[in-house]
């Protein structure tokens, strides 16, 4: 790798293409990348001429090579939206299309830094197709960290902690991690996302045509200190970390004042936490008369009346709960640490407070038979959640759930788009099976139970029974 004697601007990019995902195409619900842009605008605060490139709306890997055509960056930082939950699912299909992101920089002579939950896990193949330098963790200070090192014309980068630097030469023959870097403790030091730099009427144009109304994506804090075994914290880890709610109330205003959103999803792993927080930040909006509808995630054992009533005052229109299952042992296996009650109370106090109710529901974990399959339709049938995503374990590394399975483990990994949702180690059921499952929960949830729905659950009773006297 060579190092431009003078330095120019420095692209920033991520690699979520929304038209490589058919299933997220046909829910078109399209949101700018925050974790890149905040990077993006960190980066500006210090001084560097940066530049951006979204490849959420783009028509391909093929506009990015136009970009650096364009700009002529001298470096290029691939960074992901770690907060996008369809980023984490660290698919196939966008692996291949950061690959061919690093292929056309190189091709061009330019630096390439990579940060994200599959660059983590992968690492050493993202430096095999050409990046100099993969960020393990928080990329902010990093990533600013490498730029100037750059800058100076300085290429030894083994001083820097947060790293992972490829191999190949004498002395360092294969890619060697530096010093882990220490988590950002004070959130509200970072500036506000660089939503300037973005095509916003674009965003909002998809979604009125779609939706008839615009969201956009803010999120409060980092990390999740609940230690649910299925699931991967490559990023941010088990701490949290929160915004102020003064902070994040600003950060609203202006969004309202610059973007103009008709509503917010809050994409935070736990929005809120507390009722504290959640209720200053009523009080914070309300100040401000920046007051929004919103969306958020959080757990079914936080969900106390008192809590949703702060959170109806806050705004919260839909509020999606990680239920899982409504088998208890299930819950238990994946060291959830939630009850059943617990999202029956919660789902119950929620519409108490006319708040739309999301289920997350997960299919095939271990040690789950057709009864439980059967006790999460009837949860469903009995609280009549007003929406649900439905899908299957899915085993990512760092996991311990990865760990149990990993022996079980074929050639295909990680699946190929959010629409796969293939079985990748040995189930109860095949993945045709829980597909059927999918569709018929859904059903469930749409129209409610109907005689089709009946013949179809009998018919994948007697598909399950047969399964269950193969074994």
């Amino acid at each position: 790798m060579s190092i431009p004697n003078r330095f120019g601007p420095i692209l920033l990019a991520h690699s979520y293409y929304l038209r490589y995902d058919e299933k997220q195409v046909q829910k078109m619900r399209p949101y700018a990348p925050l974790a890149t842009l905040i990077v993006t605008a960190t980066l500006r605060n210090k001084g560097f001429d940066v530049r951006f490139f979204d490849a959420m709306l783009s028509a391909g890997v093929e506009e990015f090579a136009g970009a650096l055509e364009g700009i002529r960056p001298a470096a290029v930082a691939i960074v992901e939206d770690n907060f996008n939950f369809l980023t984490k699912m660290c698919t196939l299909r966008m692996r291949e299309a950061a690959l061919d992101m690093i292929a056309a920089a190189k091709f061009r002579g330019i630096p390439v830094v990579v940060n994200g939950s599959d660059a983590t896990d992968h690492t050493e193949q993202y430096l095999a197709a050409g990046a100099d330098v993969a960020l393990i963790g928080e990329p902010e200070r990093s990533l600013e960290d490498v730029l100037v090192a750059w800058e100076a014309g300085v290429s030894d980068l083994s001083g820097i902690p947060g790293l992972v630097l490829p191999g190949g030469g004498a002395d360092r023959p294969v890619p060697t991690s530096t010093p882990s870097r220490p988590y950002l403790k004070d959130l509200d030091a970072l500036p506000f996302p660089a939503w300037d730099l973005v095509d916003v009427d674009r965003y909002r144009s998809a979604w009125r045509q779609r939706h008839g109304r615009f969201s956009w994506s803010v999120v409060t804090s980092r990390g999740c200190p609940y230690r649910c075994n299925w699931c991967a914290k490559p990023i941010f880890g088990t701490r949290y970390v929160q915004r102020s709610p003064a902070d994040v109330a600003e950060e609203v205003r202006l969004l309202k004042q610059d973007v103009a959103p008709d509503h917010l999803w809050f994409a935070d792993d736990i929005f809120g936490l507390t009722e504290h927080w959640i209720t200053s930040f009523a009080e914070e909006l309300a100040a401000r008369e920046a007051q929004t509808p919103f969306m958020m995630q959080t757990r079914a054992n936080l969900l106390t009346p008192s809590v949703v009533k702060a959170l109806r005052e806050s705004g919260a229109e839909e509020v999606w709960i990680g239920v899982e299952s409504g088998a208890q042992h299930v819950l238990d296996a994946m060291d959830k640490g939630t009850t059943v009650e617990q999202v029956r109370s919660a789902t119950q106090a929620l519409k108490s407070q006319g708040i739309r109710t999301g289920w997350f529901l997960q299919l095939g974990y271990l040690g789950e038979e057709w009864d439980d399959i059967l006790q999460t339709r009837d949860l469903v049938r009995q609280e009549r959640p007003d929406d649900i995503g439905v899908s299957v374990a899915y085993p990512l590394p760092g996991t311990e759930f990865f760990n149990i399975v990993q022996e079980e483990l074929g050639h295909k990994r990680n699946w190929v788009d959010s629409g796969d949702l293939a079985m990748m180690f040995r189930g109860t059921f095949s993945t045709s099976f829980y597909r059927d499952i999918r569709d018929l929960l859904h059903n469930e949830v749409v129209t409610g139970p109907s005689a089709d729905t009946e013949r179809r659950w009998t018919s994948l009773a007697e598909r399950a029974l047969s399964v269950r006297s193969a074994r």
